[in-house]
Protein backbone atom coordinates (compact mmCIF):
# COMPACT_ATOMS: atom_id res chain seq x y z
CA UNK A 1 0.00 0.00 0.00
CA UNK A 2 1.08 3.05 -0.58
CA UNK A 3 0.44 6.32 2.34
CA UNK A 4 0.41 10.05 2.16
CA UNK A 5 -2.80 10.13 -0.22
CA UNK A 6 -4.94 12.28 2.56
CA UNK A 7 -7.95 11.10 3.52
CA UNK A 8 -7.72 6.65 3.68
CA UNK A 9 -11.31 6.81 1.96
CA UNK A 10 -12.85 4.39 5.29
CA UNK A 11 -16.09 3.36 5.34
CA UNK A 12 -15.86 2.44 9.01
CA UNK A 13 -15.80 6.30 9.85
CA UNK A 14 -14.24 4.89 13.47
CA UNK A 15 -12.16 2.01 13.95
CA UNK A 16 -10.31 1.18 17.77
CA UNK A 17 -6.50 1.95 18.14
CA UNK A 18 -4.12 0.57 20.59
CA UNK A 19 -0.50 1.28 21.02
CA UNK A 20 1.64 -0.77 23.43
CA UNK A 21 4.90 0.68 24.63
CA UNK A 22 7.54 -0.03 26.87
CA UNK A 23 5.66 2.32 29.74
CA UNK A 24 2.66 2.56 28.77
CA UNK A 25 -0.60 1.18 27.02
CA UNK A 26 -2.70 3.69 25.29
CA UNK A 27 -5.94 3.68 23.05
CA UNK A 28 -8.60 5.44 21.47
CA UNK A 29 -11.61 5.14 18.73
CA UNK A 30 -9.97 6.91 15.74
CA UNK A 31 -11.90 9.12 13.06
CA UNK A 32 -10.50 7.87 10.06
CA UNK A 33 -11.54 10.56 8.01
CA UNK A 34 -9.66 13.21 9.73
CA UNK A 35 -6.73 10.82 11.34
CA UNK A 36 -7.85 12.11 14.66
CA UNK A 37 -9.07 10.41 18.12
CA UNK A 38 -12.74 10.29 18.25
CA UNK A 39 -12.46 10.53 22.55
CA UNK A 40 -9.70 11.53 24.70
CA UNK A 41 -7.61 8.57 25.00
CA UNK A 42 -7.47 6.11 28.46
CA UNK A 43 -3.56 5.19 28.85
CA UNK A 44 -2.67 2.25 31.67
CA UNK A 45 0.74 1.90 32.79
CA UNK A 46 3.07 -1.19 31.40
CA UNK A 47 3.32 -3.65 33.73
CA UNK A 48 6.47 -5.26 34.87
CA UNK A 49 7.26 -7.61 34.27
CA UNK A 50 5.43 -6.85 30.87
CA UNK A 51 4.56 -10.46 30.22
CA UNK A 52 2.23 -11.05 27.38
CA UNK A 53 -0.76 -12.36 30.19
CA UNK A 54 0.02 -9.00 32.11
CA UNK A 55 0.23 -6.86 28.56
CA UNK A 56 -2.85 -8.68 27.04
CA UNK A 57 -4.67 -7.69 30.74
CA UNK A 58 -4.03 -3.73 29.94
CA UNK A 59 -5.36 -3.74 26.44
CA UNK A 60 -8.63 -5.42 27.41
CA UNK A 61 -8.84 -2.31 29.89
CA UNK A 62 -8.19 0.06 27.49
CA UNK A 63 -10.31 -1.08 25.13
CA UNK A 64 -13.44 -1.85 28.04
CA UNK A 65 -12.79 1.66 29.05
CA UNK A 66 -14.88 2.10 25.73
CA UNK A 67 -17.21 -0.15 25.38
CA UNK A 68 -16.07 -0.35 22.22
CA UNK A 69 -19.09 -2.87 20.08
CA UNK A 70 -16.64 -5.82 18.94
CA UNK A 71 -15.60 -4.09 15.45
CA UNK A 72 -11.97 -4.51 14.23
CA UNK A 73 -9.18 -3.37 16.46
CA UNK A 74 -5.54 -2.37 15.63
CA UNK A 75 -2.71 -3.23 17.55
CA UNK A 76 0.84 -1.95 17.58
CA UNK A 77 3.66 -3.70 19.15
CA UNK A 78 7.55 -2.46 20.15
CA UNK A 79 9.31 -5.04 17.86
CA UNK A 80 9.28 -6.67 14.55
CA UNK A 81 5.64 -8.25 13.94
CA UNK A 82 4.83 -10.68 10.84
CA UNK A 83 1.34 -11.71 10.68
CA UNK A 84 0.73 -11.11 13.90
CA UNK A 85 3.00 -12.65 15.67
CA UNK A 86 5.51 -11.01 17.58
CA UNK A 87 9.53 -12.09 16.88
CA UNK A 88 11.53 -9.15 18.55
CA UNK A 89 10.45 -7.44 21.97
CA UNK A 90 13.46 -5.03 23.11
CA UNK A 91 11.56 -3.20 25.53
CA UNK A 92 9.68 -5.89 26.81
CA UNK A 93 9.50 -9.05 28.28
CA UNK A 94 11.46 -11.90 26.21
CA UNK A 95 8.33 -14.29 26.75
CA UNK A 96 6.91 -12.21 23.74
CA UNK A 97 8.96 -13.48 21.11
CA UNK A 98 7.05 -16.14 18.89
CA UNK A 99 3.65 -14.86 20.83
CA UNK A 100 0.81 -14.66 18.34
CA UNK A 101 -0.41 -11.21 19.74
CA UNK A 102 -3.19 -10.78 17.05
CA UNK A 103 -4.94 -14.64 17.61
CA UNK A 104 -4.87 -14.11 20.88
CA UNK A 105 -6.06 -10.70 21.99
CA UNK A 106 -8.64 -11.11 19.48
CA UNK A 107 -9.93 -14.40 21.04
CA UNK A 108 -10.17 -12.05 24.81
CA UNK A 109 -11.91 -9.14 22.58
CA UNK A 110 -14.14 -11.22 20.51
CA UNK A 111 -12.96 -9.53 17.41
CA UNK A 112 -10.88 -9.44 14.56
CA UNK A 113 -7.33 -8.21 15.31
CA UNK A 114 -4.47 -6.67 13.63
CA UNK A 115 -0.82 -5.99 14.53
CA UNK A 116 1.95 -4.04 13.81
CA UNK A 117 5.02 -2.29 14.64
CA UNK A 118 4.51 0.80 16.38
CA UNK A 119 6.91 2.90 14.51
CA UNK A 120 5.55 1.48 11.64
CA UNK A 121 1.59 2.85 12.83
CA UNK A 122 3.18 6.45 13.97
CA UNK A 123 5.00 6.05 10.26
CA UNK A 124 1.60 5.51 8.72
CA UNK A 125 -0.05 8.64 10.26
CA UNK A 126 2.36 11.06 9.31
CA UNK A 127 2.92 10.28 6.23
CA UNK A 128 -1.17 10.32 5.54
CA UNK A 129 -2.19 12.85 7.92
CA UNK A 130 0.65 14.48 10.12
CA UNK A 131 3.89 16.24 9.23
CA UNK A 132 5.34 14.18 5.95
CA UNK A 133 1.64 14.41 4.21
CA UNK A 134 2.73 14.84 0.51
CA UNK A 135 6.43 14.34 0.73
CA UNK A 136 8.59 12.99 -1.76
CA UNK A 137 11.74 11.10 -1.45
CA UNK A 138 12.95 8.84 1.18
CA UNK A 139 11.07 10.04 4.94
CA UNK A 140 12.58 8.16 7.94
CA UNK A 141 9.90 9.20 11.15
CA UNK A 142 11.59 8.71 14.89
CA UNK A 143 9.20 7.84 17.51
CA UNK A 144 12.09 8.77 20.57
CA UNK A 145 10.93 7.09 24.32
CA UNK A 146 12.05 3.97 26.37
CA UNK A 147 13.43 2.71 22.71
CA UNK A 148 13.96 4.68 19.45
CA UNK A 149 11.52 3.45 16.36
CA UNK A 150 11.68 3.98 12.97
CA UNK A 151 9.55 4.03 10.04
CA UNK A 152 10.86 4.64 6.83
CA UNK A 153 9.50 5.31 3.11
CA UNK A 154 10.21 6.01 -0.06
CA UNK A 155 7.57 7.57 -2.01
CA UNK A 156 5.03 6.48 0.33
CA UNK A 157 5.81 2.92 0.38
CA UNK A 158 6.45 1.51 3.66
CA UNK A 159 9.84 -0.79 4.19
CA UNK A 160 8.33 -2.50 7.31
CA UNK A 161 10.16 -3.42 10.23
CA UNK A 162 13.05 -1.15 10.01
CA UNK A 163 14.16 -1.25 13.69
CA UNK A 164 16.85 1.36 13.19
CA UNK A 165 17.04 1.94 16.26
CA UNK A 166 19.28 -1.16 17.17
CA UNK A 167 21.78 0.34 14.96
CA UNK A 168 24.96 0.53 16.91
CA UNK A 169 26.62 3.95 17.78
CA UNK A 170 29.86 4.51 19.92
CA UNK A 171 30.27 1.15 20.50
CA UNK A 172 26.28 0.63 21.85
CA UNK A 173 22.30 0.26 20.69
CA UNK A 174 21.63 4.00 19.30
CA UNK A 175 18.66 3.64 21.56
CA UNK A 176 20.95 3.21 24.46
CA UNK A 177 22.44 6.69 23.69
CA UNK A 178 19.88 8.86 22.41
CA UNK A 179 15.99 7.80 23.60
CA UNK A 180 14.17 9.85 25.79
CA UNK A 181 14.41 7.35 28.39
CA UNK A 182 18.12 7.34 28.21
CA UNK A 183 17.78 11.40 28.50
CA UNK A 184 15.82 11.24 31.52
CA UNK A 185 17.66 8.39 33.22
CA UNK A 186 20.82 9.96 32.98
CA UNK A 187 19.37 13.68 33.62
CA UNK A 188 21.03 14.81 30.13
CA UNK A 189 20.14 18.42 29.34
CA UNK A 190 18.38 18.83 26.23
CA UNK A 191 21.62 20.23 24.43
CA UNK A 192 23.63 17.12 25.64
CA UNK A 193 20.90 14.91 24.87
CA UNK A 194 20.29 16.81 21.22
CA UNK A 195 24.30 16.20 20.17
CA UNK A 196 23.39 12.19 20.66
CA UNK A 197 20.43 12.58 18.31
CA UNK A 198 22.45 15.07 16.53
CA UNK A 199 24.74 11.89 15.82
CA UNK A 200 22.37 9.18 15.40
CA UNK A 201 20.74 11.42 12.81
CA UNK A 202 24.06 11.98 10.55
CA UNK A 203 24.43 8.03 10.75
CA UNK A 204 21.24 7.18 9.67
CA UNK A 205 21.75 10.03 6.93
CA UNK A 206 24.64 8.01 5.43
CA UNK A 207 23.27 5.49 5.24
CA UNK A 208 19.49 6.37 3.24
CA UNK A 209 20.27 10.17 2.49
CA UNK A 210 16.68 11.05 2.85
CA UNK A 211 15.00 14.32 2.20
CA UNK A 212 13.07 14.22 5.56
CA UNK A 213 13.31 13.27 9.39
CA UNK A 214 10.09 13.31 11.61
CA UNK A 215 10.62 13.07 15.62
CA UNK A 216 8.28 11.68 17.19
CA UNK A 217 6.76 10.20 20.53
CA UNK A 218 6.10 12.37 23.82
CA UNK A 219 9.11 14.31 23.30
CA UNK A 220 7.79 15.70 19.95
CA UNK A 221 5.83 18.59 21.90
CA UNK A 222 8.69 19.81 23.42
CA UNK A 223 10.61 19.83 19.78
CA UNK A 224 11.54 24.05 20.33
CA UNK A 225 13.69 22.54 23.51
CA UNK A 226 16.01 19.92 21.41
CA UNK A 227 15.12 20.33 17.60
CA UNK A 228 16.90 23.88 16.86
CA UNK A 229 19.92 22.44 18.45
CA UNK A 230 20.66 19.66 15.59
CA UNK A 231 23.20 20.81 13.31
CA UNK A 232 24.89 19.75 10.34
CA UNK A 233 22.10 17.36 9.00
CA UNK A 234 21.29 18.02 5.68
CA UNK A 235 17.49 16.63 5.29
CA UNK A 236 15.04 18.99 6.17
CA UNK A 237 14.03 17.91 10.34
CA UNK A 238 10.95 18.58 11.64
CA UNK A 239 8.60 17.34 14.82
CA UNK A 240 5.66 14.90 14.74
CA UNK A 241 2.24 16.09 14.02
CA UNK A 242 0.09 13.95 15.54
CA UNK A 243 3.00 13.58 18.53
CA UNK A 244 2.02 10.57 20.77
CA UNK A 245 -1.27 9.71 19.01
CA UNK A 246 0.35 8.39 15.85
CA UNK A 247 0.73 5.05 17.10
CA UNK A 248 -3.11 5.09 17.70
CA UNK A 249 -4.06 6.22 14.86
CA UNK A 250 -1.53 4.28 12.69
CA UNK A 251 -2.91 1.04 14.45
CA UNK A 252 -6.59 1.96 13.74
CA UNK A 253 -5.60 2.87 9.66
CA UNK A 254 -4.20 -0.77 9.46
CA UNK A 255 -7.33 -2.63 11.24
CA UNK A 256 -9.51 -1.21 8.73
CA UNK A 257 -7.50 -1.73 6.11
CA UNK A 258 -7.12 -5.37 7.50
CA UNK A 259 -11.16 -5.45 7.44
CA UNK A 260 -11.69 -3.87 3.70
CA UNK A 261 -12.70 -0.87 4.57
CA UNK A 262 -9.81 1.63 3.16
CA UNK A 263 -9.76 1.78 -0.40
Amino acid sequence: MTYGQGATGASAATVFGIDIGGSGIKGAPVDLHRGELAEERHKVLTPHPSTPNAVLDGVVEVVRHFDWPGRPVGVTFPGVVKSGVTLTAANVDKSWIGTDLAARLGERLGCPVTVLNDADAAGVAEVTFGAARGAKGTVIVLTLGTGIGSAVFTDGHLLTNTELGHLELDGHEAEKRASTKVKDDHELSWSHWARRVEKYLHHLEMLFSPELFVLGGGVSRKADKFVPLIEGVRAEIVPAQLKNNAGIVGAAMAAAAAAGDVG
